[in-house]
């Protein structure tokens, strides 16, 4: 579903703005800087009408996905707007169906085990632990012994900290929005997204190095 290449391919930058025309300049920030996995979001007006530009501009260099999907109806338009992979809030089993359809890979919310089971069920590539600053690193540990092979991303507050602390427990990868992002698509300093991407890879690294 990802691209992996490095520390960073383990980091899906979520972007969330007032307009799809500020993502242009923190996307190529991002690449630039060693993201390789971006999601836009659903809640963003016109995210739909850029995926394929983003796309061809990123090239190979970067996978483009689009979350929020929460209906059937809106994973049938990301798909058709290019979509590379797609990510819900929740467990929903129709957008899992065309994902399968389409074999465009999807990464499903859930935080109880309960939800964990539906989303398995559901055949979800990745299972995203959300909101993840609600229970920590530690949730993923113990949620590791009914599901050893569970394939983790949580979300939701998790800054560079804690994202080693996640991928220590056993995350497949981190999902990072405004910790990461900062106020760079409100017109924010790309210099300032630079220095946190940085940073990122540095408290990631340290992780590895543990």
């Amino acid at each position: 579903m990802m691209t992996t290449a490095g520390v960073l391919g383990k980091v899906i930058a979520v972007l969330r703005a007032a307009n799809a025309d500020r993502y242009h300049p923190v996307v190529d920030e991002l690449i630039a800087g060693g993201i390789r996995n971006i999601e836009l979001t659903l809640t963003t007006p016109g995210t739909l009408d850029v995926v394929h530009q983003l796309r061809a501009g990123v090239g190979d260099c970067a996978r483009i996905g689009v979350g929020t999907v929460t209906t059937s109806t809106s994973a049938g338009d990301a798909i058709r707007a290019g979509a590379q992979f797609l990510v819900t809030p929740g467990v929903a089993a129709g957008p899992a169906e065309l994902a399968r359809q389409h074999n465009v890979p999807i990464m499903m919310g859930a935080l109880t085990p309960t939800e964990i089971m539906a989303a398995i069920e559901c055949e979800a590539d990745l299972i995203k632990i959300f909101p993840a600053s609600t229970v920590g690193a530690d949730y993923l540990t113990q949620l590791r012994g009914p599901f050893p092979d569970l394939q983790a991303v949580p979300s939701g507050g998790v800054d560079s900290a804690s994202a080693r602390d996640w991928l220590a427990a056993g995350a497949v990868a981190v999902s990072i929005g405004g910790p990461l992002i900062g106020d760079a698509l409100r017109g924010g300093s790309l210099r300032d997204l630079a220095a946190r991407i940085r940073k990122l890879e540095q408290a990631l690294k340290s992780g590895e190095s543990c």
